[in-house]
């Protein structure tokens, strides 16, 4: 056999093995990054940030009992408010400082504590590190924030009885809507979670550009339809199972189908994480410099 058919023979064995070490090291890095993740000291922080819709549903069908009971008389308009409440607090809220908190500080944390050297200095390819850090906040966020919006569409039903909850659930829209409801969260911890990813790797101080992120989403009613686009909410909020009106200053522009919205949306996250990858191969430390 000639060396080239050797070679051939060889390459997808190879390209096997070299396959399986990264899904191995990915999956070490992983259960490594969620225990940080759920028990460093950062941690605090983001539980009770996950906490306040939760409670905040909380204390309208508990401790008022008059808005209780408005909620399961006026049941159309308590979800219009709830998709308002989960718009505006959850996903433009909670969910985005919650994964800038989560995914900035999956490298920029390890800057700061002079910790991200062992990773550089392990046999492990970088852009294996980008995928283990994804998906450790990913996990992070997505377990967390999936808690709240579910708590929160718990209370929100709480108010009302026991048979019409079954009945709308059941026989009507309500469970494809606490789904979409549950889907959106998840599209917003992907696609946040790679942004903020980025964003900690290319700016050494990530407050600003995340305010600008912040400031570009909470504006984005306004912007032109094509403008729109470039941004996450637009997605997530064409997925609202209740549409909102948006106010009277807001641009008019035709809603994306779910079927665009969410591949557009991924295809945007492999976008960014490709090139979080490509600049983590050329990234240095400077310790000194933090």
């Amino acid at each position: 056999m000639s060396s080239a058919a050797e070679v051939a023979a060889a390459t997808p064995a190879t390209n096997n093995l070299q396959w399986g070490l990264w899904t191995r090291q990915v999956r070490a890095i992983l259960r490594m990054e969620v225990k940080k993740n759920f028990w460093g000291r950062r941690s605090l922080l983001i539980y009770l940030f996950a906490a306040i819709p939760v409670l905040l549903m909380f204390l309208l069908t508990f401790a008022d009992e008059d808005a209780a009971s408005d909620i399961a008389r006026n049941w159309g308009s308590a979800q219009e408010v709830f998709a308002n409440i989960f718009e505006a607090l959850i996903l433009r809220t909670m969910v985005f400082f919650g994964c800038a908190w989560i995914f900035m500080n999956l490298f920029r944390g390890e800057v700061v504590d002079k910790s991200l050297h062992y990773y550089f200095l392990s046999a492990l390819r970088r852009e294996v590190l980008v995928a283990g850090k994804y998906f450790s906040g990913l996990l992070t966020s997505v377990l967390l924030f999936s808690l709240t919006t579910l708590g929160s569409l718990f209370f929100l039903y709480w108010a009302r009885d026991y048979p019409a909850n079954v009945n709308f659930l059941f026989d009507g829209p309500g469970l494809g809507q606490c789904l979409t409801y549950l889907g959106a969260t998840i599209l917003g911890c992907i696609g946040y979670g790679a942004v903020f990813l980025f964003i900690g790797l290319f700016f050494r101080n990530p407050i600003i550009p995340a305010l600008v992120v912040y400031g570009w989403e909470w504006v984005n009613f306004l912007l032109p339809p094509l403008l729109k686009k470039i941004s996450i909410i637009h997605y997530l909020h064409t997925l609202a199972p209740v549409q909102m009106n948006e106010g009277p200053f807001a641009t008019v522009v035709t809603a994306t189908s779910p079927w665009i919205s969410v591949p557009s949306l991924l295809i945007f996250t492999a976008v960014v994480l490709v090139l979080a990858a490509v600049r983590i191969r050329k990234m240095e430390i400077r310790y000194g410099g933090e």
